[in-house]
């Protein structure tokens, strides 16, 4: 019986201390770190206006008027809602997809003034897997850069030496394909 609450003993003793150390001081030192280090990204990345913070530059926003660029279409929720966070889950043989992508094909060309048969960029009618992802391709902004600048009465190349000056390169310069982050972008355009 001795050797049983002995044993017993142990592993209460034995959990107490992974609780303290897991569960308490491990914690505490990696969020520690984060701030001293990385304070930006440890708390969300947030992007401010003149001391507001109006969102995060990991997180979609829907922008919708002429005078700004259009993120990609979201499948989170009810319109980039981040509870939401997901794809749709629908397949390449989808009739709900194909259709759902053959109107944002229409509605893109209309809204971009473009030709009933121009090639658009596949993340310019498809939603991201989370649904949320801030980023569009060059290829996307550039298309829209037109609009862009004809409702805010500047010239197209001003938009194109913006794009520029927002486009991310690669991540660790080989994964993925260079991008424009919409937040910051239209940011910077209100801004000017």
């Amino acid at each position: 019986m001795k050797a049983i609450i002995a044993e017993l003993r142990t592993s209460i003793m034995a959990i107490l201390c992974l609780v303290i150390l897991l569960c308490g001081v491990y914690p505490l030192v990696v969020w520690a770190l984060a701030q001293g280090l990385f304070p930006y990204q440890a708390n969300g990345s947030l992007v401010s206006l003149e001391g507001r913070v109006v969102g995060s530059s990991l997180l979609a926003q829907d922008f919708t008027g002429a005078n700004h660029f259009h993120p990609r279409p979201s499948a989170a929720g009810d319109g980039y809602d981040a509870a939401n966070s997901g794809g749709s889950n629908l397949g390449p043989t989808s009739q709900k997809l194909i259709s759902t992508v053959a109107k944002r094909l229409a509605n893109y060309r209309a809204v971009n003034d473009l030709a009933p048969d121009a090639l658009i960029p596949a993340d310019a009618v498809t939603a991201s897997g989370s649904g949320l992802d801030p980023h569009i391709s060059v290829s996307n902004a550039i298309i829209q850069a037109r609009r862009v600048a004809k409702a805010r009465g500047l010239p197209e190349e001003v938009m194109k030496m913006m794009i520029s000056a927002h486009t991310e390169g690669r991540d660790l310069g080989v994964f993925g394909d260079e991008r424009v982050n919409v937040l910051k972008l239209n940011l910077a355009l209100d801004r000017k």
